[in-house]
C-alpha cells in the first residue's frame, strides 16, 4: 500500500512546532508495526504544507513553478524526519526523491524501490514527481500505480476522518460519507483530495481510502478491512 501523508500531519495543533517529533513518532511506530505485524508492504508519499506551499508563495507575487519547488524540498525534510523515526524503530528505511539530490536520499526508480519493498523496507517518496503545478496527492496516486499497490491510503489530519456531505469544520451537521464512486467524487468536487489524483486512481482502477491518521491505531484498522474513513472506488 501507499499512505499519503500531508505535510501538517507531521505538526501538533498543541505546540507551534514546524515538526512535533512526538507526532512523527507515533506515526512512524505505527507504520513499523503494521509491516512487522501484518506483513505488509509499505510505501509512504509526503507533503510539505507544514513549512512551504507553493500556493502561498503564488499568493503574493512569487513565481510559481519556483514556490512549487521550494514546497518539493519541504516534502524532503519531512521525509528523512519520517525516516529518522522509523529507523529508531528498527526499521530499515529508503527515501527517494524525484529531484536528485543523491547525498541524502536515492533517486526514485521504479523497479528499485519495489525491490525495497520486497525486501520488507519502508520507502519514502519525497518532491513530489519532480514537476511544479501539482499537489502531492497526484504522485501518490501515480507512484501507487507505478508499484502496483492495492490501495492508496490518504491519512488526513485534524477531525476530518473522511469525505463528508460538507466541510465538518465549518458545519457539525455534516455526515461522514462511507463510500463513494470515483464518479461521484468528482462530480462533487470534494476538496479532501485533488481530482487530478483520482481521476488517475479511476482510470486505473485503484481504490483510495480517506482516513483520519491522527486518531492513534486508524492506519491498523485500515489494513484490517474495519470500517473507517470513507473508500472511493
Amino acid at each position: 500500500m501507499v499512505l499519503k501523508l500531508s505535510g501538517e500531519a507531521f505538526a501538533s495543533a498543541a505546540v507551534d512546532e514546524t515538526i512535533d517529533g512526538s507526532v512523527v513518532d507515533r506515526i512512524a511506530k505505527e507504520i513499523a508495526e503494521v509491516r512487522h505485524d501484518l506483513g505488509t508492504e509499505v510505501a509512504v508519499l509526503v507533503g510539505g504544507g507544514n513549512i512551504w506551499r507553493g500556493a502561498t508563495g503564488s499568493a503574493v507575487g512569487m513565481d510559481r513553478a519556483t514556490a512549487d519547488y521550494m514546497g518539493m524540498l519541504a516534502t524532503v525534510i519531512n521525509a528523512l524526519a519520517l525516516q529518522d523515526a522509523l529507523e529508531r524503530q528498527g526499521q530499515p528505511t529508503r527515501v527517494q526523491t524525484a529531484i536528485q539530490m543523491s547525498q541524502i536520499a536515492e533517486p526514485y526508480i521504479r523497479r528499485r524501490a519495489m525491490r525495497h519493498l520486497e525486501k520488507g523496507r519502508v520507502v519514502v517518496f519525497a518532491a513530489g514527481m519532480g514537476n511544479p503545478f501539482f499537489t502531492t496527492d497526484t504522485p501518490a496516486a501515480l507512484r501507487a500505480i507505478e508499484i502496483e499497490a492495492d490501495v492508496l491510503l490518504k491519512g488526513t489530519h485534524g477531525e476530518v476522518g473522511g469525505v463528508y456531505t460538507r466541510d465538518p469544520r465549518v458545519d457539525p451537521s455534516a455526515e461522514l460519507l462511507d463510500e463513494l464512486s470515483y464518479d461521484e467524487f468528482i462530480a462533487g468536487e470534494f476538496r479532501v483530495m485533488d481530482l487530478t489524483a483520482i481521476t488517475l486512481c479511476k482510470e486505473n482502477k485503484l481504490p483510495v481510502l480517506v482516513f483520519g491518521i491522527m486518531t492513534p491505531g486508524n492506519l491498523r484498522r485500515a489494513l484490517q478491512g474495519d470500517r473507517i474513513g470513507t473508500l472511493i472506488r
